[in-house]
């Protein structure tokens, strides 16, 4: 089967010359985690971006370094650089002319979450994502699992009092999209990528970027998103005991666009479940 049959071929990109600012303030009221980056006037394709290139650019790693050495640690100025300043430029990308089967394994083998697709002028025309993945295979698959099986056990997490430019690094150095934040052993809440972009992008962050005060800002403990509804994305924790099966929390994943489960039996947080675990799960038990 030929990719374009699962792929979203209404993608949308970005120019190079958009700046960095307005590249988060799309993303999130798109509610992406990549957008590809295209030349203006052809639409070839330039880069991608997604939420962790942000992360890292606003002090979670290496990228952080461009605010410091060429807009002298002012990450107001720095913001509104543009995107082709934090974009990554070496691109996992498909043909139109590869197959599904081939999109998924290229997908495992790079450890990314999404990949545009080109023509022949290397022009893009579509995007396959793990949403995209995981939704075909739901419709097609019929094979079922236990979450304890397949679960990741012994999750990283935060506590309550960790800043924010902590869980940046963690996110950045063990390459997560989400973190649970425990104290005591009790569930308190889940961090994600597209939260800590909200916080920047319109939250109190946002208010301490035009005054210059951002320092302050990734200093504040996690708990400044965690008690701002108007930042998370998971109103209720997605919560399944370890008995759970797999067929109902795929269900659950697609229907409430989460990314991820969190396994919990007792109180006591047992494991995750993502959505790069259950396209695994499908794909490679079919």
């Amino acid at each position: 089967m030929n990719v374009m049959e699962v792929a979203t071929t209404n993608v949308q990109t970005l120019p190079q010359t958009s700046t960095i600012m307005n590249a988060l303030k799309f993303m999130l009221k798109k509610n992406f985690r990549r957008i590809p980056i295209t030349d203006a006037g052809t639409k070839k394709l330039k880069g991608i971006i997604t939420a962790t290139d942000f992360i890292n650019f606003f002090g979670g790693g290496k990228k952080h370094g461009i605010v410091r050495n060429r807009y002298n640690g002012n990450l107001a100025s720095a913001v509104n650089a543009e995107i082709k300043e934090i974009m990554e430029r070496d691109v996992i990308y498909l043909s139109i002319k590869d197959s599904f089967e081939s999109a998924v394994e290229l997908m495992f083998e790079k450890k990314v979450g999404g990949c545009p697709i080109l023509d022949k002028e290397e022009v893009v025309v579509g995007i396959i994502t793990e949403r995209d993945v995981l939704e075909f295979l739901a419709r097609k698959k019929t094979v079922d699992g236990i979450a304890e099986d397949f679960m990741t056990k012994n999750v990283v997490t935060l506590r309550p009092k960790d800043t924010i430019e902590t869980a940046m690094k963690t996110m950045i150095s063990k390459r997560f999209r989400r973190l649970p934040v425990i104290e005591d052993g009790i569930l308190l809440g889940l961090v994600t990528a597209r939260e800590i972009l909200a916080y920047f992008g319109k939250g109190e962050a946002f208010k301490m970027l035009e005054l210059g005060h951002i320092s302050e800002a990734i200093k504040k403990p996690v708990t400044a998103i965690l008690g701002n509804s108007d930042l998370l994305m998971y109103k209720e924790i997605p919560m399944f005991p370890k008995d759970a099966l797999i067929s109902q929390i795929v269900s659950e994943l697609i229907e409430k666009g989460h990314g991820a489960v969190l396994i919990v039996e007792n109180g006591k947080l047992e494991g995750i479940l993502t959505e790069r675990d259950l396209v695994k799960f499908l794909y490679q038990h079919s």
